[in-house]
């Protein structure tokens, strides 16, 4: 694996719940994340309240809705860079992989996460330093992050790792997940909710994967009610989105309605 510079910092907790500096971002360079159990977490506007963005372009929804295909066709339009903040959540499940602890322990994962370093470098995702882009998509690590993803003190971690990497590229960038509206980028200058109907969905992913509709229809389904019914950050329409069903658009289509509300707000 090609060894690159890592730019995001360690987050250190102690395991007596002292704080210690964490992942902090220059809008709020002393921000502690603390619990009683040392772990760390707080919400994310607790965390850091971002300030108005520049240009932040977030695109959220469930799979299957194009968001990964428009978001790279709406940077390369803009001018912008892409951050593909599920690669986090994919790196962390492997990570704790890795570390071989219970996925479902809560306070396990949150330490190893809490011990590395993540960071996009031009789309490829960094763990350690290390380029891990093809090995977080393989299926063990998809299930993996999907249960991780669920830990609220994970989901907190991450997001200030996400805030860092856009307030090094001067906010301005096109962000995709599942909560970037709503939990990550509340002020973003546009917010857009991308979605479809499931059987669209379903087919789409079943021409990636090469898995039969109905299998699929069933996976998304479950994923949909884990992630709409999750503690922490549930997937849900950002106030102040724009709702987009791309089930009878295309790709094309997409990008040019989204491009034409960034550069509506001078983009």
């Amino acid at each position: 694996m090609k060894r690159r510079r890592a730019w995001a910092r360690r987050a250190r907790l102690r395991p007596d719940g002292e704080d210690r500096p964490g992942p902090t971002s220059p809008h709020c360079p002393n921000t502690p994340i603390r619990t009683p159990s040392g772990i760390g977490f707080l919400s994310a506007r607790q965390i850091c309240s971002p300030p108005v963005t520049d240009l932040i372009v977030t695109l959220d929804g469930p799979a299957g809705t194009g968001k990964s295909t428009v978001s790279k066709e709406v940077a390369s339009r803009l001018g912008l860079p892409r951050l593909d903040t599920g690669a986090f959540y994919r790196a962390a499940g492997l990570a704790a992989m890795r570390a071989s602890v219970d996925l479902a322990d809560h306070e396990a994962v949150a330490n190893v996460v809490a011990g590395i370093s993540l960071d996009q470098d031009e789309g490829t995702m960094l763990l350690d330093g290390l380029d891990v882009s093809q090995e977080i998509r393989s299926q063990a690590v998809t299930e993996a992050s999907s249960l991780v993803s669920t830990h609220p003190e994970v989901r907190g971690l991450l997001v200030v790792y996400q805030r860092e990497w856009v307030a090094r590229h001067d906010n301005r960038a096109v962000v995709e997940g599942r909560d970037i509206g709503s939990v990550v980028f509340p002020d973003a200058t546009v917010k857009v909710y991308l979605d479809a109907r499931p059987e669209v969905r379903a087919q789409r992913r079943a021409d990636q994967t090469g898995k039969e509709q109905g299998g699929v229809l069933a996976e998304l389904s479950a994923r949909d009610a884990r992630d709409s019914t999750r503690q922490a950050s549930p997937l849900v329409v950002p106030d102040g989105a724009v709702v987009i069903d791309t089930s009878d658009m295309t790709v094309g289509e997409v990008v040019d309605t989204i491009v034409g509300m960034a550069r509506e707000q001078g983009g």
